[in-house]
């Protein structure tokens, strides 16, 4: 029996990256998928790409910054396939400007906008469309989540924070409180809803290999440095970050909620 059978996971920012790999391995695990992604697109696209391998998903558009999608797509969820047993909240933007898409369009792009100048540079706006997305996008989808996994008896919900929200990185202020408050946002949700039999967790990565980072990785010389700060000497691949929220929305984490897991390559071992 497959870790996910009979279950249906909802996983935001599905159509890329990360989220595309949690679609794709919990699929694989046996778990009805609902991809939700702002670019309705590709979010078909990676639907499609499940149900050709004749496993089962559906998909729907959503900006996790508003709470009236946020609730459709739970219930599109229920609509579905009768209920919602795990959710993992990847929907994230590393700078107001980005929007998931190929890996292609990033390369040469500034996520930080201002480099080391961020501080004077920065507009209210893209700091508060970095927040939005990054932390009140993901408290929006943990109460849609957690109100019909509350009906249903349970769940997991697995919310996708950083390593930077340990780590100060200079220009990427916006970024990294926004999932500092993940970290401290998937505690408080773990300890609020474990009386109706949600858990809640987080993972961390480090570097990881994805379109929002191609900007970043097309650089040998950047993945070189980023190497060699990694402890195990390689950047992570988003299989690495599905596998750890497979695990935490599988029933063998039965015992676990309000954790943090850092699938970093033991990036952040010596600040913690």
């Amino acid at each position: 029996m497959s870790r996910m059978d009979g279950k249906v996971a909802v996983i935001t920012g599905g159509a890329s990256g990360i989220g595309r790999a949690c679609a794709l391995r919990f699929s694989e695990e046996g778990a009805s998928v609902v991809v939700a992604d702002l670019n309705p697109d590709r979010a078909e696209a990676v639907a499609a790409e499940i149900t050709d391998l004749g496993r089962e998903a559906t998909w729907t558009q959503v900006d996790t910054a508003d709470a009236d999608q946020n609730e459709a797509m739970a219930d599109a969820a229920v609509a579905a396939f009768g209920r919602l047993d795990a959710c993992v909240a990847a929907a994230g933007i590393s700078h107001a400007g980005y929007v998931s898409r190929e890996i292609s369009d990033q390369v040469g792009q500034d996520s930080w906008q201002g480099g080391d100048q961020w501080l004077l540079a920065k507009t209210v706006d893209s700091w508060q469309r970095v927040l939005d997305v990054n932390l009140t996008g993901v408290m929006l989808t943990n109460q849609s989540a957690a109100r019909r996994m509350r009906d249903g008896g349970g769940g997991a919900i697995v919310n996708i924070a950083s390593v930077a929200g340990l780590m100060a990185l200079p220009g990427g202020a916006d970024y990294c409180v926004s999932k500092a408050g993940v970290w401290m946002l998937t505690r408080c949700a773990a300890l609020e809803l474990n009386r109706y039999g949600i858990r809640v967790n987080a993972v961390a990565p480090g570097y990881i290999r994805t379109p929002m980072t191609a900007f970043m990785t097309h650089s040998d010389e950047w993945v070189r440095g980023r190497e060699r700060e990694t402890p195990v000497g390689r950047l992570g691949e988003p299989d690495d970050i599905a596998n750890a929220c497979l695990y935490l929305c599988s029933d063998e984490a039965s015992f676990v909620t309000g954790e943090i897991i850092c699938a970093d390559g033991g990036l952040a071992a010596d600040i913690r």
